[in-house]
């Protein structure tokens, strides 16, 4: 029910025009109860809208994590494949310096050219080392480990126990715990009237 006088009635004295419209409010508890309802109605809405919105926000977090976790993954997979084909390249040089150190010949000892190659051969190495390159141990009387060496030949009478290294013919190398080539090794062979295999033992 509204209250104030009628739509053109004299203005009571001593009533503002604010308190007039006051009075003009309809404050009937069931206007207050569907205007409280309204508002619940709306507040719930834009709840609804929020969390929609945030949802959506969330997914694309989510997803754009997962992209940028990709491409990192893939980028570093494929510096590590370009790194360990440069790897193997320079492994190939560190080969050809222990072959110009092992055949050294005895007269060339103290020979300040060869103390320049033999320091160059150091410096190769320190810098193997800090790529995380290490060399495969593989010293003779060390068992023979396929994981990690490639036996090309059986010696016979050594006198060592059947599958233990005799000699390395070429080192091998892991870069960290990833072998990246076997170490070529002699081993061996079983005492005769035995048949074995040695590159089958991994003791």
């Amino acid at each position: 029910m509204r209250g104030g006088p009628p739509a053109g009635a004299p203005r009571p004295a001593g009533r503002t025009r604010a308190e007039e419209r006051a009075a003009e409010i309809d404050i009937s508890p069931t206007t207050l109860l569907a205007e409280i309802e309204r508002l619940k109605a709306e507040a719930e809405a834009a709840t609804a809208r929020s969390d929609e919105y945030l949802a959506g926000l969330q997914r694309e977090r989510a997803e754009f994590s997962n992209y940028r976790r990709r491409t990192t993954e893939e980028r570093e997979a494929m510096l590590g494949l370009a790194g360990e084909d440069l790897i193997r390249k320079v492994l190939a040089i560190a080969d050809d310096f222990d072959l110009a150190i092992d055949n050294q010949p005895p007269d060339l000892a103290g020979n300040s050219w060869v103390e320049g190659v033999t320091a160059i051969d150091r410096k190769l190495r320190a810098l193997l080392d800090s790529e995380g390159v290490k060399v495969v141990e593989a010293e003779p009387g060390k068992p023979f480990d396929p994981r990690e060496h490639e036996a090309i030949v059986n010696v016979p009478g050594t006198g060592r126990a059947e599958g233990e290294i005799v000699d390395v013919v070429r080192r091998g190398y892991k870069l960290r715990d990833k072998v990246l080539r076997p170490a070529l090794v002699a081993v061996a062979a079983a005492p005769e009237g035995e048949q074995a295999d040695p590159t089958t033992r991994t003791n």
